[in-house]
């Protein structure tokens, strides 16, 4: 007898779930929980503390609010959404100006800098250490690094980044393109290009 693969249930049915039986939220904690972490800690807010506060801020507002998410949303740009306004409003509660991004290697990133015209080697020679992109990553404008987090640390399509910014789709690419710029200046400032 051949038996069927169930596979998991999506978190736009664990949300339908989730309204006749809270228990499946639990589900969807444990789906997001270090993603939005990481995302919250990229963002600048170091202390494990101050995250755990923000993060527990957002597993509240989304639970409360789940009657009113919009099923022709993603849930996940719905949450990263949510965790973006959080961020902002525990700076806004500290008073602080965000301190910079903590950022870990990110393959697509350092594709990002590279030349179509570059060869194997050249590309190669362009690799950068995690530390000087940090320090790159923080000499840039805040809505080019926002724009860049997500779409090369966090993965996410345009789509999902012009829901979770608010932003338009066409917004996304053009901060997308400037930013890189703004970027690849702050990592190689002797070689500007105009």
């Amino acid at each position: 007898m051949e038996q069927l693969l169930q596979l998991p249930p999506s978190d736009e049915e664990l949300v339908q779930l989730t309204l006749s039986d809270k228990e499946y939220f639990g589900v969807l904690v444990d789906r997001y929980e270090a993603k939005l972490t990481r995302y919250i800690a990229r963002l600048g807010i170091r202390q494990l503390e101050d995250q755990q506060d923000v993060l527990q801020e957002i597993f509240l507002k989304a639970y409360r609010n789940l009657n009113g998410f919009d099923t022709s949303l993603r849930f996940s740009s719905w949450i990263y959404r949510i965790t973006h306004n959080e961020a902002i409003s525990w700076y806004r509660k500290q008073n602080v100006r965000p301190e910079g991004h903590l950022i870990g290697d990110s393959d697509e990133l350092l594709m990002l800098l590279k030349s179509k015209e570059e060869s194997v080697d050249e590309q190669f020679d362009k690799m950068i250490n995690v530390k000087e992109l940090n320090k790159a990553l923080e000499k840039i404008d805040e809505k080019y690094r926002e724009v860049i987090i997500l779409r090369f640390f966090e993965d996410k399509e345009y789509e999902e980044i012009s829901d979770i910014l608010e932003i338009p789709v066409g917004s996304v690419g053009t901060l997308l393109h400037r930013g890189k710029k703004q970027l690849a200046t702050a990592l190689n400032p002797d070689t500007l290009r105009i």
